[in-house]
């Protein structure tokens, strides 16, 4: 069905008809439940908060009170990505998906800082999440406002002899400050 032919369809119920399928909607899809959750009471801080513990524990993951031992890092790029697209998808503040987004390859670069990482994928994967967000906030006109940050990520790679830190270097170049 066509965004047309769904208008269409909308422009001939009334509003009680309207409001019982939104209802139907709501209870029986998660997402949509999610949406409207969101958008009623959003509490992006917290939101926020919570999204950088989930990230921070793929780096630094906390020991179970009686584990006789303490669980590896398990580094994976796809628990802040599916993180922030869920952000994109709820109509986050960019300000705050931004954020997120630096938070991620922060976060990997502090657990890098203090422990050998000899998968290729790690670096490859974390400029990717660089290239990602630095594009994103170009698109969203806030790239003066995380420039300090973008600048320190860079660092980072230099301090720690990333292998592709001419990658990030050429990054930079591209972007006028």
């Amino acid at each position: 069905m066509s965004k047309r032919d769904l208008k269409k369809y909308l422009a001939q119920l009334s509003k009680e008809q309207l409001e019982e399928q939104l209802i139907e909607l709501y209870e029986k899809f998660s997402p949509v439940k999610v949406y409207y959750d969101f958008v009623f009471n959003p509490k992006e801080d917290k939101l926020l908060q919570e999204s950088k513990v989930k990230i921070s524990h793929e780096y630094f993951p906390v020991k179970k009170p009686n584990a006789k031992w303490r669980p590896r890092a398990k580094m994976r790029r796809s628990v802040a990505q599916k993180i922030i697209k869920h952000f994109i998808s709820l109509g986050v503040d960019s300000f705050i998906i931004a954020d997120l987004m630096f938070y991620n390859i922060e976060i990997a670069q502090t657990y890098s800082s203090n422990n050998f990482i000899k998968q290729e994928l790690f670096y490859k994967s974390m400029f990717n999440s660089f290239e990602q967000a630095v594009n994103f906030v170009i698109s969203n006109g806030i790239l003066t406002e995380f420039k300090a940050r973008i600048e320190a990520v860079y660092e980072q790679t230099l301090q720690q002899k990333w292998k592709n830190r001419y990658d990030f270097e050429a990054i930079l170049d591209k972007i006028d400050f």
